[in-house]
């Protein structure tokens, strides 16, 4: 696995660190983040995504806040023009 450093909140203390990677063999990105509270994923659950699909969060994921200054560690795709919403 190939990783690219994108970003960090900056001036982050030693241990809150919100950070994002890339995956450069998959474009995967990797985000250590803020885990949802449980009122969070709760709303989540409730607002759902596509009908018939299930709402409960397997073991194998979790759900993150990514606060909005991350965004801009974000890559867009080539050719974007950069309407992607930015912090």
């Amino acid at each position: 696995m190939r990783l690219r450093f994108l970003g960090i909140i900056p001036n982050t203390p030693v241990d809150d660190s919100p950070t994002i990677w890339l995956d450069e063999d998959t474009g995967d990105l990797l985000i250590q983040s803020y885990r949802a509270t449980d009122a969070e994923v709760e709303a989540c659950q409730e607002i759902g995504s596509i009908p018939g699909h299930s709402t409960a969060v397997p073991e194998h994921e979790t759900i993150i806040r990514l606060p909005a200054t991350m965004l801009k560690y974000i890559p867009q795709p080539e050719g974007r023009d950069g309407d992607a919403p930015r912090a």
